[in-house]
């Protein structure tokens, strides 16, 4: 049944495929979000690489008001990333079955906010900032959760470390064991499983990132609402009974 699978997603009892599935949902979210948002506001926020790059540089242009806009995405992402752990321990302090849920829940509903202060910004002239600022602190937020979920193996916000780990076991892979396997010496061998989840999740951000920048290209702000039904969808499911 799909509400039983849907369940597996954001249950406590994990399993590898579970946070397969669970992490390639929220890569493509991630990617949507990430295009979509920079076709909005002309910033990417899913990776604070290049945020903490660019406060560097305009801080030493003496750029102070960018300085301040940097420095608030980075400090939204922060409090995103908090923010999730804080709901995801007290949830499995009190042995609730929502830990996850609730991160998702509050992703989806500042996803909707997202569209909503965008447009008014489009209409009336908001602070482009705050937008932005709520962005990060949503990838944040998606960061640490699957973070958790996975005991840090599955990242959905940003590919660099991804990417870097694809090139360390194409690096295994493509290596000429010139000696036999020995204690000494053991094979070099590729983690055949960790490549293909990697490069699944990259290609999940991708294609994520291109539904994400045709959505906002032909229906602007509206195109939060399928990502936001995405996620509710996922944390819903949850406080459905149990089929007997």
């Amino acid at each position: 049944m799909p509400v039983d699978y849907l369940r597996t997603l954001t249950a406590p009892e994990r399993t590898r495929q579970s946070n397969l599935h669970l992490g390639l949902s929220l890569a493509f979210v991630a990617g949507a979000t990430n295009a979509g948002g920079f076709l909005a506001v002309k910033e990417y926020t899913s990776h604070m690489t290049g945020v903490v790059s660019s406060m560097a540089d305009d801080l030493a242009l003496g750029r102070m008001d960018l300085v301040l806009d940097w420095f608030t995405s980075l400090l939204a992402f922060l409090l995103g990333a908090a923010t999730s752990a804080v709901m995801i321990n007290w949830a499995r302090r009190r042995r609730s079955r929502h830990e996850y849920t609730l991160p998702l829940l509050l992703e989806a509903s500042l996803l909707l906010a997202f569209g909503v202060l965008g447009y008014m910004h489009h209409l009336i002239g908001t602070s482009m900032g705050i937008t932005v600022a709520l962005l990060c602190y949503v990838m944040g937020l998606q960061n640490a959760m699957i973070t958790k979920v996975s005991n840090a193996e599955i990242r959905t916000t940003h590919v660099t470390g991804l990417v870097t780990d694809i090139g360390i076991e194409l690096g295994k892979l493509l290596y000429w064991n010139r000696t036999p396997d020995s204690v000494a010496t053991p094979l070099v061998r590729v983690n055949q499983e960790k490549l293909k989840v990697h490069v699944m999740l990259v290609l999940s951000f991708f294609v994520g990132g291109v539904i994400g920048a045709l959505g906002f290209k032909h229906v602007g702000y509206v195109s939060t609402v399928p990502l936001a039904i995405v996620l509710a969808l996922l944390s819903s499911v949850q406080f459905l009974p149990p089929r007997r």
